[in-house]
């Protein structure tokens, strides 16, 4: 069955600036019956946003990224069903131990509602300012992927790597989740769909394009069923094309009659955005009911 998520991307223009009152909109969407929702990362925002790959970079300078993982943590209080994610966390800007902590911790204050999303970021200048280098980042990403489910499993624990190295470290807590779900945004380079299949439970990809998707969401499943893991338990969540009016308002109907494609190219999991949908919270509950209505499809 389709699962529905909501992103928290731009909320914050519903209630002049602040924030803080996402909370009642995403205790809403819980007792309307979706089932995720997920935030945006970035730490710092050089001026470089041209260097963005996937067109134009859609938010200001002084657009404010909320710490996703902060966020999670108050939403985490205030819900008790609805799963709690990210499109993505920048995850080689955080210390490789702390991230492990971070999300375990994270995943015991919510019982265990946790599908973290992982990804490297575009930005040279934010890795710059938080003092990681921009060269080896993969491998740094990869080691970090790879120390996360050995903190989440084993006390004392050992990792000798090119970017972390600890000799007979506890970390607990532990995640309440025996196999916490990690999904992950990169792009389905060859190699990056060997990483998929090796490391994560999920994809979250930028491609909107059905057509284009299918080809890769096949192979990154039978990449995962050659390392013997169930193709069935590989997820993928795609967030349609969205579709405005002439007045720039969004069409969410318009929006909408691109997800049955998306579900017959393989996608599980369907996130969209309330702020180009809704003209404030007023608008939400009755977006909230027509979003969960997909999950029949």
């Amino acid at each position: 069955m389709t699962q529905v998520a909501i992103g928290l991307y731009g909320l914050q223009g519903w209630f002049g600036g602040d924030f803080a009152p996402v909370t009642e909109i995403v205790r809403t969407a819980e007792k309307q019956g979706v089932d995720l929702v997920s935030l945006t990362d970035h730490v710092v925002m050089g001026e470089n946003v041209h260097n963005y790959p996937y067109g134009r970079f859609p938010a200001p300078l002084d657009f404010p990224w909320y710490e996703p993982l902060t966020v999670l943590a108050v939403l985490a209080g205030v819900t008790s069903r609805i799963r709690l994610s990210t499109g993505i966390v920048i995850a080689p800007l955080r210390p490789a131990v702390l991230l492990a902590k971070q999300i375990a911790t994270l995943d015991v204050m919510s019982h265990g509602r946790v599908s973290i999303g992982l990804g490297i970021g575009w930005q040279k200048e934010e890795y710059d300012a938080s003092g990681v280098p921009w060269e080896g980042r993969y491998v740094r990403f990869e080691e970090q992927l790879k120390v996360c489910r050995l903190l989440w499993s084993e006390a004392p624990a050992t990792f000798h790597g090119e970017t972390v190295n600890f000799e007979k470290i506890y970390q607990y807590p532990r995640p309440v989740q025996k196999h916490l779900p990690i999904w992950l945004g990169i792009a389905p380079t060859e190699r990056n769909i060997e990483r998929m299949a090796e490391h994560a439970d999920g994809w979250i990809p930028m491609e909107q394009d059905p057509a284009k998707l299918a080809p890769v969401i096949a192979k990154l499943r039978a990449a995962v069923a050659a390392r013997g893991r169930d193709p069935k338990s590989f997820t993928v969540r795609v967030v349609p094309r969205f579709v405005f009016r002439a007045d720039h308002s969004g069409d969410l109907e318009a929006t909408l009659a691109n997800v049955p494609a998306l579900l017959e190219a393989g996608a599980d999991v369907v996130e969209l955005f309330p702020a180009p949908f809704c003209r404030g919270p007023d608008d939400f509950e009755a977006f909230a009911r027509r979003l969960v209505a997909l999950k029949g499809s």
